[in-house]
């Protein structure tokens, strides 16, 4: 699995909220590390990078709702029962670029099965930029545009970085995170990852 890429948003997007949330975030990678902040997540690390939340730990998705690329609204509250992969991902990001075919291909093999792919697309400035990425990439599903990772600062302290991308997590269908990653995914790697949520009952 690749390393994610250090994420620089543009100047004019940050606010103090946002700075905030950054600063504590790394100072919290400082002190603990990523096993401290698995645990505060409540993940359990696992092979490849991938860690895992059991069951009866899993806590609700925080709302993550807004308006997609092409300015459409979204809330994946609307696909529960279903379950979500949510991927972070920005146009100029080297590993984002490079995971793309992958995530487009089991989206499409996927979606028979119960899976739905939102996309949340942090760091591009118009929204211009991410839909030449989507048309470039064949990307089969809705991205939320997120420009100032607004979203990524609701879930729980340890689930997302917001400093680094491409991140994965997958939501059971209860809506609830399962499982994470943060880093670029092969294809058979994404699959590995999804296939447990799938299959519980």
């Amino acid at each position: 699995m690749s390393s994610g890429r250090v994420l620089n948003f543009p100047s004019k997007y940050w606010s103090r909220a946002l700075l905030a949330g950054i600063a504590a975030l790394s100072l919290s990678a400082c002190d603990g590390g990523d096993s401290d902040e698995d645990s505060r997540a409540n993940f359990v690390p696992g092979k490849g990078g991938v860690g895992t939340i059991p069951v009866a730990d899993r806590k609700t998705a925080p709302d993550i709702s807004g308006s997609t690329t092409r300015g459409k609204p979204l809330d994946v509250a609307d696909y529960k029962g279903k379950v979500v992969v949510l991927n972070v991902w920005g146009s100029t990001c080297g590993p984002c670029i490079a995971e793309a075919p992958n995530f487009a291909e089991v989206a499409k093999a996927s979606k028979g099965r119960g899976v739905a792919f939102v996309g949340i697309n942090v760091g591009d400035a118009e929204k211009t930029q991410a839909i030449s990425f989507e048309e470039r990439h064949r990307m089969p599903y809705p991205s939320l545009f997120d420009p100032t990772a607004k979203l990524l600062l609701r879930f729980p302290k340890g689930t997302l970085n917001v400093q680094a991308i491409p991140a994965t997590v997958v939501l059971d269908r209860e809506g609830r995170p399962a499982a994470r990653t943060l880093g670029a995914l092969e294809k058979d790697e994404l699959r590995r990852m999804i296939a447990p949520v799938v299959a519980e009952k």
